[in-house]
């Protein structure tokens, strides 16, 4: 059996399954001391944006996203992340039989690989499955729904509108869900980040790609695109669940990242 082996475990996130379940843990504590969690539990979505840094920096951000998609009885979770390794051009999709995080491993479904390869034209470069915006979200979905399959998808130069279609597909089965992975600025001092990531939560939540190119710079911003064509297609509605910055870990606001969780609610 082929399994998509741990590449940055101990590194992004703990390598020990018991310190991933108490940051979890830790996260949802402060969360239910201070949000309205039932009312967001209760929030049908099945398309999200996650952060993808180090969990110290952007873990709270991912985590309280990723336990409102947990609640929705989901039989299927589809990873899609930018390539930030090696140089692609078009989809990759990991093509092994499980998925492997410290908390146990994910099979992956290889019916929905295959289709992928057969219908968008979607191939396997092994070299581009070493990749942290997709596998640090997978012991959150271990950690939340624990029988779910999942599905890697990796994109380097790629088409938004091409992907959108891929996501519009994966979101006609009510059972799969999408994480859309991206961080938001890099490196630059907080006053600027946070002007250039307005940029991106305003495109977001008005479902404006055309703004998203007025100064967004997220690294993920094909996939956040996409996913903005996508929820104007199947009329969701965006809501910014979580912003900060990489200074409310570090302290330091000379050279800052951004980071956001948005959760895209279905009509009912």
């Amino acid at each position: 059996m082929s399994v998509r082996e741990t590449a940055v475990a101990g590194q992004f996130y703990p390598a020990s399954g018991s310190e991933i379940r108490g940051m979890i843990e830790h996260y949802n504590k402060i969360l239910d001391e201070h949000v309205d969690m039932q009312k967001l539990l209760s929030m049908k979505t099945r398309a999200v944006i996650v952060p993808h840094a180090g969990y110290v920096y952007s873990g709270f951000t991912a985590n309280v996203v990723l336990r409102v998609l947990g609640a929705q009885k989901l039989d299927r979770v589809v990873v899609i992340g930018p390539s930030h390794r090696v140089y692609l051009d078009g989809v990759s999709v990991a093509d092994y039989d499980s998925y492997d995080t410290p908390l146990g491993g994910l099979p992956v479904d290889r019916g929905v690989v295959t289709r992928l390869e057969q219908e968008f034209g979607v191939t396997f470069h092994p070299d581009a499955h070493a990749e942290h915006s997709t596998e640090v979200q997978m012991p959150f979905i271990k950690y939340y729904m624990p029988d779910v399959s999942v599905v890697e998808l990796v994109y380097g130069k790629e088409d938004p509108q091409h992907l959108s279609l891929i996501i519009d597909d994966l979101l006609r089965d009510p059972k799969t869900g999408v994480v859309i992975s991206t961080d938001l600025s890099h490196y630059y001092d907080i006053e600027k980040a946070q002007r250039l990531d307005s940029i991106c939560l305003d495109a977001i939540a008005k479902l404006d790609p055309t703004e998203l190119h007025q100064g967004c710079e997220a690294c993920g911003k094909i996939g956040v695109e996409a996913m903005i064509l996508t929820a104007r297609e199947r009329r969701l509605k965006p809501h910014i669940l979580d912003y900060r910055t990489s200074a409310d870990a570090s302290g330091d606001k000379s050279q800052v990242v951004g980071y956001a969780s948005v959760a895209f609610e279905e009509e009912v």
